[in-house]
C-alpha cells in the first residue's frame, strides 16, 4: 500500500495511504543543507589518516573555500529573498529564514570543528614531520628580530592604516580581506585622540612566510602568519600611540549577480561593471578572531548591517583559505598523494593522426585516470592540418595558458574558421573568459557569447575537414570543462567521435547558438532547454513500465547534484513501480530514499575521495536495450531549463558496457562512499565482515592509468 510521509519532529513517519503525494515536502530535503551535508563529508576527509597528511591539510582548507562560496552565492541569495519580504520555498517547504537559522546552526558547529582539527590534530602531526608554524610566543630572539625587518621592509612600506573619526568613516573592505580592527589610546599628531582604526592587511603579500632555514630548527621547515606579523609590530604602525587591542576579522560579501537581459545591449561591457561591484556587494558573513571583545565584535556586525547569527568567531587565521600556499611551497612528496602518469586507449598509443584514429571508432577518455592530452593534441593537429576548414568549440571555464586556447589561437591566425562560444557568466571566472574573448578576437577568430538568458554550459567541440571522400566532421563532447589543470584533479568522460548522427547534431547547436531561428531538429542528441529533460523522464517512466511489466529495469544515474522535483517524482514513481534506482550524487541531493512505499528501491550515495567526482553519465537497462547517456547536465532545474545542455549516447556497445562496469566500480566502493539516509544524514561505508577494502577511485587509477 502506498504511503504517505509526514515530517516529524525526529524526522520522517509514514502513514498508511491509498494516494501518495509525491509533492509533500517530507519527500525532499533542502538544498541548502544538503550542500552543507557534502561540504562536511569533505572536512571528514581531513580526519581520514588514510589519505597523506598535507592532503589532509588540503581537504581542512577546501572547506574553508567551499564555505566561502556557499556564503557569497547561497547564504546572500537567501538573504535577499528574505530582505525582499519573500517567504516562497523550495520542494521542501522550508522557507529562507528558517533555512538560514539551521545554516548558522551547523556552519558553526563545523567551523569550530574544523579549527579544533586544524590546532589538536594536523597542526602537531605536520611539526612531527617537520613541518611547524610558528606562533608568535614561540619565536626565537632571532627569527623575532628577522620577522621585524621583514615587517619594516615588506609591510611597513605597503600598509595603508585608516583612523576612524569624522573625516575618516569606516572603510569599503574589499570582500574577504585580511582586516584588523585595532584599540588605540593617546593623540596622533594632528592631537586626535585615540579610538578605533582599521589595518588592511596588504592584499600584494603572501599570508604564510618561510623562515630562513638558518633561523630554523634542526630537521624543520617553519613558517609565520602574515597575521602574526601584523600583531606583533602594530604599535610600529601607530606611533607614539599605545595599542590595547589588535584583532583580525575578515568579511564576506554578495559576490552574485545578475544581468537583465531587457536592459543590456553589450554583456561584455555590462559583466565588467558587475565585476567591479562584486568586490562590495553586502554582507553576508563576519569572521573574527575568538579574543575579539564583544564590544567591538558588537561594532562590526552594526558596519556591516549583520545579524548575532551572521558572525563566527575562530581559534586561528580567519583566512583559512591563504594557507594552501603551503601546499605549494613545501616539497614533501612522501606527504601527498603518490603521482601518476594518465594513461591512453591503445587506439591512441600508436603516434598517428587523432583523425585517422577517430575515424576507426569512437574512442572514450576517464578523466583524470585517463590522459586529457588527446583533446588538446585533436587542437593542435587541427589547428595545423591544411585540410581542416572550420573549428567551433565551447569555452565554459579553461586555463589561462590553456594549450587549448593556443591552439585556437593558432587557427585563427592560419586563417581557419574558429567560432568559441565563450560563457562570460561562468562563476569567478567571469574576468578571465572577458580577457580571453578580446584575445580570440584579436587573433581573428569570431567570440559568441551564447544566449542572453541561458548559460551555455554545453562541453562541445566540432572540426570540418576537407577528405578526399569530401567534408567530414568530427567531435569531442564532454562531462567536463576544458581545462587541463582540473583534468588532473576531476573525474569526467571525453567522447571523441566521427559518428555522422552526433557530429551533425553538435552542428546544428552550434548553428542554433550562433544564428537565430526556431529550435532545429537534434536528432540524436538531447539538447536542454528543449528535449533533456522530458527524454530524461520519458527514459525514467520507461524503466518503471518494463518493471510493471516484469522486465529487466535497472537505473544508474551519476551526477554532480539532483535537485529538479519533476525528476525526483519520477523516481520515486519508478521505484514504487519496483525498479532499483542507485543513485550516485556527490553533491545535494534533494531525494530522500529509503522512505518504504515510495523511495526504498532507492539508494544514493556520494563518494567523497582523492578527485572531484564531476562525471554526469546515466545508465538505464530498458530491458534488454540497454542505454547509457553522458551530459555536461546535473539533474537541476538550472540545467534542464536556463542553460544550454547536451547528453550524448555512447552508441558504441563496447565503450557503453566499460561505462557500466565504472559505474558498478563506485557501487562496490566502501571506503570512500557515503550513503544517504532516510534522515538526511550521511554514514561512511565500510568492510563488511573483515571484507577487502574497496576504493572506487583507486580501483579507476589502477585500470587506466599507465603503469610504471
Amino acid at each position: 500500500m502506498p504511503l504517505r510521509i509526514n515530517r516529524t519532529r525526529t524526522g520522517i513517519q509514514a502513514k498508511p495511504s491509498t494516494d501518495a503525494d509525491l509533492s509533500d515536502p517530507a519527500l525532499y530535503f533542502n538544498r541548502e543543507i544538503s550542500t552543507l551535508q557534502f561540504h562536511i563529508r569533505v572536512l571528514e576527509q581531513a580526519l581520514d589518516s588514510s589519505h597523506p597528511l598535507l592532503d589532509r591539510l588540503m581537504f581542512l582548507l577546501i572547506f574553508s573555500s567551499n564555505l566561502d562560496e556557499f556564503f557569497e552565492i547561497r547564504v546572500a541569495g537567501l538573504k535577499h529573498q528574505q530582505a525582499l519580504g519573500h517567504d516562497d520555498s523550495g520542494a521542501d517547504g522550508m522557507p529562507p529564514r528558517q533555512t538560514l537559522a539551521e545554516v548558522s546552526r551547523i556552519v558553526h558547529e563545523q567551523v569550530a570543528r574544523q579549527y579544533r582539527l586544524l590546532n589538536e590534530t594536523l597542526i602537531p602531526a605536520l611539526e612531527q614531520q617537520g613541518l611547524r608554524f610558528r606562533r608568535r610566543e614561540d619565536w626565537t630572539d632571532a627569527q623575532a628580530a628577522w620577522v621585524r625587518d621583514y615587517f619594516e621592509e615588506e609591510i611597513m612600506p605597503v600598509i595603508s592604516p585608516i583612523g576612524l573619526d569624522p573625516s575618516h568613516p569606516f572603510p569599503r573592505l574589499v570582500n574577504k580581506s585580511l582586516n584588523f580592527i585595532v584599540e588605540l589610546e593617546g593623540k596622533d599628531a594632528f592631537g586626535r585622540e585615540g579610538g578605533l582604526a582599521i589595518l588592511p592587511a596588504p592584499r600584494s603579500l603572501p599570508r604564510l612566510i618561510a623562515l630562513p632555514p638558518a633561523l630554523c630548527s634542526e630537521g624543520y621547515s617553519e613558517y609565520v602568519f602574515l597575521s602574526s606579523m601584523i600583531h606583533a609590530h602594530a604599535d610600529t604602525v601607530f606611533p607614539g600611540m599605545r595599542v590595547h587591542g589588535c584583532y583580525q576579522f575578515r568579511l564576506t560579501r554578495n559576490a552574485d549577480f545578475s544581468v537583465d537581459p531587457e536592459a543590456v545591449s553589450d554583456l561584455a561591457s555590462a559583466l565588467r561593471g558587475e565585476l567591479l561591484a562584486r568586490r562590495y556587494g553586502s554582507g553576508v558573513r563576519l569572521e573574527v578572531a575568538d579574543n575579539c571583545p564583544d564590544e567591538l565584535s558588537d561594532f562590526l556586525i552594526r558596519q556591516f548591517d549583520l545579524d548575532e547569527q551572521d558572525l563566527y568567531r575562530v581559534n586561528g587565521p580567519v583566512n583559512l583559505t591563504r594557507m594552501m600556499a603551503v601546499l605549494n611551497v613545501v616539497e614533501r612528496p612522501d606527504l601527498r598523494y603518490r603521482t601518476f602518469t594518465p594513461g591512453l586507449p591503445k587506439s591512441l598509443r600508436k603516434g598517428r593522426s587523432l583523425f585517422e584514429a577517430m575515424a576507426e571508432g569512437d574512442i572514450l577518455l576517464h578523466h583524470p585516470f585517463q590522459s586529457f592530452a588527446p583533446i588538446e593534441d585533436l587542437l593542435a593537429e587541427a589547428a595545423r592540418d591544411p585540410g581542416v576548414l572550420a573549428i567551433k568549440q565551447t569555452l565554459y571555464r579553461t586555463g589561462a595558458d590553456s594549450p587549448i586556447v593556443s591552439a585556437l589561437l593558432e587557427a585563427a591566425r592560419n586563417g581557419k574558421e574558429v567560432t568559441v562560444v565563450i560563457e562570460l557568466r561562468a562563476r569567478f571566472d567571469e574576468a578571465d573568459n572577458l580577457q580571453l574573448a578580446s584575445r580570440l578576437q584579436e587573433a581573428g577568430a569570431i567570440v559568441i557569447y551564447g544566449v542572453m538568458a541561458y548559460k551555455t554550459h554545453a562541453k562541445m567541440l566540432h572540426i570540418v575537414r576537407r577528405e578526399p571522400g569530401g567534408l567530414r566532421y568530427y567531435a569531442h563532447l564532454g562531462t567536463g570543462n576544458y581545462h587541463t589543470r582540473t583534468a588532473r584533479l576531476y573525474s569526467d568522460y571525453s567522447l571523441l567521435t566521427a559518428d555522422p548522427d552526433l557530429c551533425e547534431d553538435v552542428h546544428k547547436v552550434f548553428q542554433q547558438l550562433s544564428g537565430m531561428g526556431q529550435a532545429r531538429r537534434i536528432e540524436t542528441l538531447l539538447h536542454a532547454p528543449f528535449t533533456l529533460h522530458g527524454r530524461l523522464v520519458q527514459m525514467i517512466e520507461r524503466e518503471a513500465a518494463h518493471a510493471e511489466q516484469g522486465r529487466r529495469a535497472h537505473i544508474i544515474i551519476k551526477c554532480n547534484s539532483l535537485t529538479e522535483p519533476k525528476l525526483i517524482r519520477a523516481l520515486y514513481k519508478a521505484s514504487q513501480a519496483g525498479v532499483e534506482c542507485d543513485l550516485i550524487i556527490r553533491g545535494m541531493c534533494s531525494l530522500r530514499p529509503g522512505v518504504p512505499g515510495i523511495s526504498d528501491n532507492i539508494r544514493v550515495r556520494s563518494i567523497v575521495g582523492r578527485f572531484l567526482e564531476h562525471t554526469r553519465v546515466f545508465y538505464f537497462q530498458n530491458d534488454s536495450k540497454p542505454e547509457v547517456w553522458a551530459s555536461s547536465a546535473d539533474f537541476m532545474e538550472r540545467n534542464m531549463f536556463h542553460r544550454v545542455e547536451i547528453g550524448f549516447p555512447l552508441r558504441d556497445r563496447k565503450l557503453a558496457a566499460r561505462v557500466r562496469k565504472d559505474l558498478e566500480t563506485y557501487l562496490v566502493d566502501n571506503c570512500q562512499s557515503w550513503l544517504l539516509q532516510p534522515d538526511g544524514q550521511y554514514r561512511l561505508q565500510q568492510p563488511i565482515g573483515g571484507g577487502a577494502p574497496i576504493s572506487a577511485q583507486e580501483t579507476l587509477l589502477y585500470a587506466y592509468a599507465a603503469k610504471p
